[in-house]
């Protein structure tokens, strides 16, 4: 690549000062500025320069530095800028990132991980008012377009916490702006008050003024006068507005008066087209939004539109047939639309104008615009035309390229501000603005313009400050000038020397002309007043009086007098008059609510004395939830009181948290619990977790003898440095038993010889009898004979050790040696052998019978030669000696073993099978000195092992953590890890235990939080069971110590000294700990085990013991009878739910839990709140009910056989069943909304219908009132707290309730169909299916349809349901059928040609498709890759929970050698 002089000197311009940008810089140095330049000088840079120098500061060590910009599409470029020109961490953030103000955890790590963030001033001033960060701990604020810096806007908000700061811990403040100066008028006014309110002085170039003129140059200033709009157009008669406005009516929800001046507006800026274009679109959207309403209230039945290919079988919920209700008016305004349609919109996207637009259809003005383009016109032009309203600049972007005369030359978009939309729910839905421009759309408008796609921008004030356009050659001022900010700023898109300026007035308009020329006589003098100053000094900070941000200049002094600031002591967060009543309404929009209710709103009535009246859906006393506040110069300042009073209030009652947040974050890292205890940081976990656990086998200077008893007979001994507990295990029909005894004393000259002896002994007895290979490693762990009085049989030991291969003497054989001794043929030695005979009437010579595995040789002799003989050994078989009878030893180096509450019968697991005979020469086997009590010891070993390792780590887990007595077995259990490969694990407990704390931290938060709603306390509740907080629990007490994760195979003995140890060191301490590693996941999956092991054993009362043991958030230890106590004194049950006691055999001691069992939030009042809380706390009630009778019901059933019966039992349609066939609860239901007491009585003859078995099997299909299965929830923890939270008596009441549910379920249920059909797929090797889903109406901003897409084929849909769940589960019921009929078309055998191993074609999936919160997933199912890799997974986890169910009576593991 070439390097030229031009390039050179053009990166010297891009990255080196100017010095003009020297000189402010260097005045930037000693205090804080505002820096007045034009725009274009480079002031971006000079903050550049700041930001170098600022962090190589003593003071700023540890601090961030914060750019601040006024709107969302600066903080992308700003910030790009400074990572562009600096090596400094940088961090963006603007409202539609994805982090919450509420994630204190993630703003922290933000911030602190960064060197500067760059940001709209919205949002810093949340997270300090909110005390996530501090103003103390920055060290430079930097104001882009600092002049906002005024009355309401964000930027004084944060100047107003900044002076709250003590002045040494102040950042520096650096601001930046082509316009200091708002008001010419008081110029000297207006710069002391921006002054004043940045604690900062206006500076501008005074020793560099030419350098700067060159690189500011001012363009050619013109102005352009047009006619008055005349009243007349040749145009469409009638048009557009004629036709639509004979159609208003109340009956239709569009706000006429509102479009009618925007009407007018337009018409008289553009002409009578443009006004009807605007017409079109803003009514066109509304209608759809209304459409959209109407169809989103609608969730009485699923809308089921199969594509026209109908296929039997199919079994939906038909009952009634739904209609939208359209006012005729709004018809008819439809229609008339439609016949407008070819002259507003075509096909394309976006929709374009479809016809020429003449300059007869357009105002004078546009016909002046219209002259001006053709006249600056040029292949390299770019321009921009300033509007002043959203539609004028949409309607003219449009039509400017459709003008005959421009068109070819003028490529035109609109850019415009974000402004509201369509996005509100509910009857006044359609009264909202029309919405403005999302950011990426705006990002894409602003880089088509930089690189020349387009060439013109229509654009309101969001271009006129900021956005780094290239330099354009015309900018025009389309609408007049209000104030010298517009000018200034829009002047400055003009900044080449050659650029125009473009000023267009209304011919006779004196007054915008006469504006205009004061602009231009008064900005010299202006520029005077902040040039010419002589060392300026800063004003005085404002007074304490003035110190509320949302203060206005123009506000009564009498009101601000009266303002107060509140701050959280513990926290630091304030409470402000202009944060009261959007922190108010932060609060009402988290309250759940269906799509019968309308969303809670704070109410304020009154005038200068304003009434609030919070939602009654808000868990609040009568007295607060009604508010007078205190009287005021103004309405507004009368609602800011009143905010401000109440949200102190609600503080005080723990509505609002110490950092006046409503809840935790729902998404990122908690810092804390619902208890506020602070949690771990675990992000830096890794994956698998290496950790040093508990471990027995040691052996240190005391060595204890344990006894080992096969059926009541002592038989060997075992000896370790570590008091095993006593144990006993089942195993081959028999009763092993293990005991310790007392402690091994050797004589000092002798110890170190006999260890040794005891050492070898051991290892040669678990080479025969368990690995079948030699132990090259010190073993701490020694088997040893025992003699008569239960010493160590040394004599023995010494045999075995001086002879270790054994004897070729069979002298002293006998037959009372038969099937006791061990022998080793020498040709396989390693494969131990058991004598059973020695065959007189045999040798080697002998002819084999006819029949035998020999047989196929002439000779024994002949056949063992073949079978032994090797490249590098010849076989050794003698020929005058007699042959032996033997078997081989069955070897089990598995440690294997079921726990006594698992082994329904010890006889099922006897194994009685006959083993393999073999013949051997017998001069070719030598006879061991092991005795048949010593290798049957050693049979046993690695299961005695096992279950003493497993006691020994649950005693201590017991002790260390101060666990209830739970039962052994059970916390065993708890610990042990799927990794094991044994037949049980932790899973099922732990599935158990996710229902009892889900239970058990409802009940705390329902507790601890009375006055917070139901959204605040799931977000709570979550916080406390999340898998992160289980985990950093788990990690805080230390649990990792105590877990079981090793194999249960010992083909390698693991009980050794490590290779680099000292030998004498495991004698002089004892190590008992061995490092494992296995997923972190497992830590809080044995948290929620334990406390599954716990409620086992003792019920919910051991289960809060354990859970506070394990610091979890239960409330403590105090049982729950005793902690929550009700009234003594009974309230009446009102006659309306006489019958209801009746059918769940229980009589209420409190009628008003009833009552708010039964109250919807429609018919809630002031006087008593609805169902949502008690709700909240019946779901978890009914969820652990269920699984708890699923647990007991099905010993064998895998933890995800347990999930799916679970989801079947509680899921909506269930709940919603058993609510109408059981209790009769849609009678009970206090409703107060028409559309949902006519959902409900649509659906309750269905219901009713349905047995329970169609009820599980097909429930899903139907989509019955949440109303109804959520009073079924609220009416159990109605039933809870009025038996003062006795769970098992209200177990009792609900098994009873959903008895014929429970009786139908089983552990083989069928699959969901989106299951059924990825596990289908799976399994047949097809990897390219996908979901697909579509708007069945093009105008609803929402997917509501589905297609099943095959090998890019449509083979179901688009099927269309009341919600996308139900249509992905119709769709995919349908498409199994379709694909598995090989006569249909789209069979999957005749679209599917993909290769059959799907293993070695699709992605990996390393764990669990359902992974913890910690570790966030990317798969979908709408891509090919994502459905294949998911089905995969339910394909391979079926495969697992069925070889789990084959395994489940295997009790050992047997290695049985078997000759080749």
């Amino acid at each position: 690549m070439t390097i030229t002089q031009d390039s050179i000197q053009s990166v010297n311009e891009a990255i080196l000062p100017r010095r003009y940008q020297e000189e402010i810089f260097q005045r930037a140095q000693e205090c804080n500025v505002i820096a007045a330049l034009d725009t274009g000088s480079g002031k971006t840079f000079i903050s550049i320069l700041l930001i170098k120098w600022i962090v190589l500061q003593e003071s700023a060590r540890g601090k961030v530095i914060v750019f601040l910009v006024p709107k969302v599409a600066l903080v992308e470029q700003q910030a790009n800028f400074i990572a562009a020109h600096t090596p400094l961490r940088v961090k963006k953030f603007h409202g539609s990132l994805d982090l919450e103000l509420t994630d204190r955890a993630n703003w922290r790590i933000s911030f602190e991980k960064s060197d500067v963030v760059v940001m709209t001033a919205q949002i810093f001033l949340n997270i300090v008012t909110h005390s996530h960060w501090s103003i103390d701990k920055v060290s430079l604020l930097v104001f882009d377009e600092c002049h906002h810096t005024r009355k309401n806007h964000a930027y004084n908000g944060i100047m107003r916490e900044y002076f709250q700061t003590p002045p040494f811990q102040r950042p520096k403040v650096f601001g930046m702006t082509a316009s200091p100066i708002w008001n010419p008028k008081d110029a000297q006014g207006s710069l002391m008050t921006l002054e004043r309110n940045l604690d900062a002085i206006v500076i501008a170039v005074r020793e560099h003024v030419s350098e700067l003129l060159h690189n500011s140059p001012r363009p050619l200033e013109i102005i352009k006068e047009y006619y008055p709009p005349p009243t007349n157009y040749i145009y469409l008669h009638p048009n557009l507005w004629d036709c639509v406005s004979l159609f208003r009516s109340p009956d239709v929800a569009i706000p006429w008066e509102k479009l009618q001046m925007k009407y007018h507006v337009t018409r008289n800026s553009l002409g009578p087209y443009c006004a009807d274009l605007y017409l079109y679109h803003d009514i066109k959207a509304r209608i759809s939004q209304i459409i959209n309403d109407l169809e989103a209230s609608i969730k009485d039945k699923p809308r089921i539109n199969y594509d026209d290919d109908t296929y039997p079988g199919m079994d939906v919920d038909e009952s009634s047939e739904t209609t939208i209700v359209i006012p005729p008016d709004l018809e008819q305004i439809d229609f008339i639309l439609c016949e407008f349609r070819p002259f507003f919109e075509d096909d394309s996207m976006p929709p374009a104008v479809p016809i020429t637009v003449p300059l007869a259809w357009c105002s004078p003005k546009v016909k002046a615009l219209a002259e001006v383009l053709l006249e600056h016109c040029s292949p390299t032009f770019q321009g921009i035309v300033f509007v002043e309203q959203r539609q004028v600049a949409s309607c003219l972007a449009k039509i400017l390229s459709c003008i005959p005369e421009l068109r070819g030359s003028i490529r035109c978009a609109e850019l415009v501000g974000h402004g509201g939309g369509h996005g509100h729910r509910g009857k006044h839905a359609a009264t909202a603005n029309v919405k403005g421009m999302g950011l990426a759309r705006q990002q894409d408008v602003v880089k088509s313009f930089r690189d020349g796609t387009l060439n013109l921008l229509v654009a309101t004030s969001v271009a006129e400050e900021g956005l780094d356009f290239p330099a354009c050659d015309l900018v025009i001022r389309f609408d007049p000038l209000h104030h010298m900010v517009g000018y200034v700023q829009s002047r400055g898109r003009a900044r080449t020397k050659t650029s125009t300026f473009v000023i267009m007035v209304q011919e006779g308009h004196m007054a915008h002309l006469n504006r205009y020329k004061i602009f231009v006589d008064s900005e010299p003098e202006l520029k005077r007043v902040y040039q010419s100053r002589e060392n300026p000094t800063r004003p005085p900070s404002p007074a304490p009086s003035d110190s509320e941000e949302g203060e206005v200049e123009e506000e009564n002094p009498v009101d601000l007098a009266a303002r107060e600031r509140y701050i959280v002591p513990s926290t630091g967060a304030v409470l402000t008059y202009g944060s009261a009543i959007s922190l108010l309404n932060y609060l009402c929009s988290l309250i759940p609510h269906d799509a019968f209710t309308p969303t809670p709103l704070p109410k304020y009535s009154g005038d200068y004395a304003t009434v609030l009246e919070l939602p009654s859906s808000l868990p609040l006393p009568i007295d607060k939830l009604i508010f007078c506040g205190p009287p005021r110069c103004s309405k507004r300042e009368a609602r800011r009181a009143v905010a401000f009073m109440a949200v102190k209030e609600l503080h005080k009652l723990g509505v609002f948290d110490d950092y006046l947040l409503p809840s935790a974050g729902s998404k990122g890292r908690n810092l804390e619990d619902a208890d506020g205890r602070k949690l771990l940081d675990v992000s830096d976990v890794p994956d698998i977790i290496d950790v040093p656990v508990r471990d027995p086998w040691a052996l240190g200077p005391r060595l204890r003898m344990h006894v080992i008893s096969i059926d009541g007979v002592d038989v060997a001994g075992l000896v370790t440095g570590t008091e095993l507990p006593a144990l006993e295990i089942m195993g081959e029909g028999c009763l092993v038993t293990l005991r310790c005894t007392d402690e091994l004393v050797f004589d000092e000259d002798e110890e170190w010889e006999k260890l040794e002896m005891l050492n070898e002994y051991t290892k040669m007895g678990i080479w025969y009898c368990i690995t079948g290979r030699p132990i090259t490693l010190p073993i701490t762990c020694f088997l040893v004979p025992l003699t008569p009085h239960n010493c160590i049989d040394f004599d023995a030991v010494e045999r075995v050790v001086r002879d270790p291969l054994g004897t070729y003497d069979w002298s002293s054989v006998t037959e009372d040696d038969y099937h006791r001794t061990l022998i080793m043929n020498s040709n396989q030695f390693g494969r131990a052998l058991v004598l059973r005979k020695i065959r007189q009437d045999l040798t080697a010579l002998s002819v084999p019978p006819p029949g035998s595995r020999e047989s196929s040789c002439s000779t024994y002799e002949e056949f063992f030669v073949q079978r032994w003989t090797r490249k590098t050994r010849e076989a050794v078989v003698p020929t005058d000696c007699p042959l032996v009878e033997a078997t081989y030893l069955p070897r089990h180096p598995s440690g294997l073993y079921r726990p006594a509450h698992r082994l329904q019968d010890i006889d099922k697991y006897k194994r009685q099978m006959a083993r393999p005979g073999l013949l051997v020469p017998q001069r070719a086997c030598r006879r061991t000195y092991f005795s048949e009590n010593v290798y049957r010891a050693f049979l046993f070993l690695p299961r005695i092992c096992r279950r003493a390792t497993d006691l020994y780590r649950a005693k201590e887990e017991r002790f260390e953590l101060g666990l209830p007595a739970i039962k052994d077995d059970l916390l065993i259990e708890a610990s042990t890890l799927p990794t094991t490969s044994a037949t049980w694990n932790n899973q099922r407990l732990e599935t158990l235990g996710d229902s009892v704390l889900k239970l058990a931290a409802t009940v705390h938060v329902m507790n601890k939080y009375p006055h917070r709603h139901e959204g605040q306390l799931s977000q709570l509740r979550q916080n406390s069971v999340s898998n992160r907080t289980l985990l950093a629990r788990a990690l805080e007490i230390g649990l990792e110590r105590y877990l079981t994760s090793e194999g249960q195979s010992l083909h390698v003995w693991r009980h050794t000294i490590a290779e680099d140890d000292d030998r004498m060191e495991p004698f002089t301490s004892a190590r008992r700990h061995a490092h494992r590693a296995y997923p972190r996941r497992s830590l809080q999956d044995c948290m929620e085990a334990t406390l599954g092991a716990a409620f086992l054993h003792g019920g919910i009362d051991m289960a809060l013991r354990a859970g506070d043991a394990l610091g979890m958030t239960v409330g403590g230890t105090i049982p729950w009878t005793l902690r929550y106590s009700r009234p003594p004194e009974p309230s009446p049950v009102p006659p309306l739910f006489d019958d209801l006691q009746a059918n769940l055999g229980y009589e209420f001691h409190r009628g008003d839990l009833l009552i708010e069992a039964a109250t919807h939030p429609s018919f809630a009042t002031t006087a008593g709140s609805s169902y949502q809380r008690l709700e909240f706390l019946g779901d978890a009630v009914i969820d652990l009910v269920v699984m708890k009778y699923l647990f007991n019901k099905f010993p064998e059933a895998t933890s995800g056989q347990l999930s799916a019966a679970r989801s079947r039992a509680v899921c909506g349609p269930t709940l919603a069943s058993i609510a109408v066939r059981r209790l009769g609860l849609h009678k009970h239901l206090l409703i107060n909304n028409v559309e949902l007491s006519t959902a409900i009585t649509r659906h309750v003859p269905l219901l009713t219908s349905l047995s329970p078995e169609d009820t599980i099997s097909k429930g899903w299909k139907y989509d019955p009132p949440k109303a109804l299965s959520d009073v079924l929830e609220s009416i159990v923890g109605a039933l809870l707290v009025d038996t003062r939270f006795d769970f098992e008596k209200t177990a009792v009441i609900v098994e009873a309730v959903i008895s014929d549910v429970l009786e139908v379920l089983t552990t083989d249920l069928p699959r969901d169909p989106v299951s059924e059909l990825m596990v289908w797929a799976a399994a047949a090797g097809c990897r390219r299916i996908s979901f697909q889903k579509t708007q069945s109406n093009p105008d609803l901003r929402r997917n509501d349809s589905v297609s099943v897409v095959v090998h890019d084929v449509v083979v179901v849909g688009p099927i269309t349901a009341t919600n996308l769940s139900l249509s992905k589960g119709l769709a995919a019921e349908r498409a199994r059928t379709v694909l598995a009929d090989p006569v249909f078309d789209k069979s999957l055998e005749k679209l599917c040609d993909c290769v059959r191993n799907l293993a070695a074609a699709v992605p990996k999936v390393a764990e669990s498709i359902v992974a913890d919160d910690t570790t966030p997933l990317k798969l979908t199912d709408e891509t090919e890759e994502g459905f294949a890799a998911i089905a995969k997974q339910k394909l391979l986890d079926g495969e697992a929970e069925s070889a789990q169910d084959h395994d489940e009576n295997d009790d050992d593991v047997v290695d049985m050698d078997v000759e080749e």
